[in-house]
């Protein structure tokens, strides 16, 4: 053995855990423990209550129901108890009966909320913050363990909504990056990462699927109805609003795969407007370059359909680009800014399907060239003058429609690869959730929407339009074109 190997040091005890750390008051002398006593009294009967105040705010039904039936219990008799007990249940039951919307707002949610805190989330939240790495550690030689604080959870059957307050030198990008670390941690499919304000975020479990079957389109409105092309309801969000585009000022781009549900967006549009394409109020011009196999089931709602996406197609871009610009010099000379209803001009809706096809696929340079001129000239000058295009794209790459960033609407229905949704939605959107490209199969219609100036995306699905729907689309508005008003024509708007 070496001479050296007797003079290092031996860890007496290797196996010794970390001491407890105590105050620091507690090393004071203790005559100025004494005379600080009353203060530190306060601060102790101050932490207890703060305690106990958390506790309440956080289970109020758990806690707040069991002290009063404890109360009752010791006051009176566990009979009595027992007997307030039931009658609470007959009169939540009755509540239930009645008005169950109210009962799973008011109880179910709050009952449901504060059971998944206490057993899901706080439970194993210290050690799920430390194996996914989302912990601080401050010190060298006693190294202190900062985790983030789970402020509060909120059950709504189908997600759980965790609101999370961040750790210095934490941002969003943080928990974006173990967004499915988490997910797997609490037993979730999912999880996806919002921002509330500095320093605190929101993390949504998703469980279950809220859009996993169709949506039935609504019923036709009355003809003469008024329609808001500043809200169209095309469908319903995951948390059961209306889905709803705004046209007026707007150009919508909508991305997805083959079968995955593109045209259920224009039909549902289309149907949304039908008493005003009914009485010319909206005129609708569409390019459909597979032969019409999707436009051309309802060829009576359009003033114009193109069926290829030659020549024909070429000068109907033209055409709506010649009678953008006339409409904007008549708006001009009538010193009106933008588009309205009573500018005695009809709004204008242009729908291509498959634009690609028309823009990058076509064979003939010259009419390519034409294409994209006369669709860019559309997209830069149509928001004001009331000109509002939906374009329907399989391969969002820049290649193929350089012109993206015109569209400040942007749908991304299922796509095949995960950097195709940023293609569509803008860098950065993927980690906050809008997940596209693993959109089921089964599940044609649902789509992640971005509207520009706006951080989260919204995911939802639209409207199923069956054959009878279009049927039924179709008659409405032929039934109205015997009084509807002769459309306007470039050179008249002018």
């Amino acid at each position: 053995m070496r001479p050296d190997t007797y003079s290092r040091w031996v860890d007496p005890a290797p196996l010794e855990v970390e001491r407890p750390r105590l105050p620091w008051w507690t090393l004071l002398p203790r005559k100025l423990l004494l005379a600080a006593s009353p203060i530190i009294l306060v601060a102790v009967v101050t932490t207890v209550v703060a305690f106990v105040a958390r506790r309440v705010w956080r289970y109020p039904l758990f806690l707040i129901g069991t002290a009063i039936l404890a109360g009752v219990g010791v006051g009176c008799s566990w009979w009595a108890c027992a007997r307030l007990a039931s009658g609470l249940a007959a009169l939540g039951g009755l509540w239930a009966w009645q008005h169950p919307d109210s009962f799973t707002r008011t109880v179910t949610r709050q009952v449901r909320s504060e059971w998944r805190r206490a057993v899901v989330y706080a439970w194993p939240w210290r050690r799920v913050m430390l194996f996914t790495e989302l912990t601080k550690h401050t010190g060298h030689v006693q190294r202190r363990v900062h985790y983030p604080t789970l402020r509060r959870v909120r059950a709504d059957g189908w997600r759980d909504r965790v609101s999370v307050k961040l750790l210095h030198g934490q941002c969003v990008a943080t928990y974006a990056a173990h967004a499915q670390e988490l997910a797997n941690s609490f037993g979730a499919r999912s999880c996806r990462v919002r921002v509330d304000r500095p320093r605190r975020i929101w993390l949504d479990l998703i469980h279950t699927d809220p859009l996993n079957q169709p949506v039935r389109v609504p019923t036709l409105a009355d003809p003469g109805a008024g329609v808001d092309l500043a809200r169209v309801l095309i469908g319903r969000t995951e948390i059961g609003r209306p889905w709803v585009l705004r046209l007026l000022g707007r150009h919508i781009l909508v991305a997805g795969v083959s079968d995955a549900g593109k045209s259920s967006v224009m039909w549902a549009v289309l149907r949304a407007l039908a008493p005003w394409i009914r009485c010319g109020l909206v005129q609708v011009f569409g390019i459909d370059p597979k032969g019409g196999m999707e436009l051309g089931r309802a060829p009576g709602l359009f003033q114009k359909l193109v069926c290829s996406n030659g020549t024909e197609a070429v000068e109907l871009l033209e055409h709506v680009a010649t009678l953008t610009r006339q409409r904007a010099e008549a708006l001009r000379r009538q010193g009106t800014r933008k588009w309205t209803p009573a500018s005695g001009q009809p709004f204008v809706l242009l729908i291509v399907d498959e634009l690609a096809d028309v823009i990058a696929y076509q064979p003939d340079t010259g009419l390519r060239k034409r294409a994209n001129a006369a669709l860019q000239s559309i997209l830069s000058q149509g928001r004001a003058p009331g000109v509002c295009v939906i374009g329907q794209i399989q391969d969002p790459r820049k290649q193929i429609i350089d012109c993206r960033h015109l569209f400040p609407i942007k749908i991304a229905m299922r796509l095949d690869e995960p950097e195709q949704v940023d293609m569509v939605l803008g860098d950065g959107v993927r980690g906050r959730g809008a997940a596209a490209h693993e959109i089921s199969e089964d599940t044609p219609g649902v789509a992640w929407a971005k509207l520009d100036g706006h951080r989260d995306p919204d995911r939802a699905r639209a409207f199923h339009t069956t054959d009878a729907d279009l049927d039924e689309l179709s008659a409405y508005v032929a039934a109205g074109h015997h009084d509807a008003p002769r459309p306007l024509t470039g050179k008249e708007a002018a």
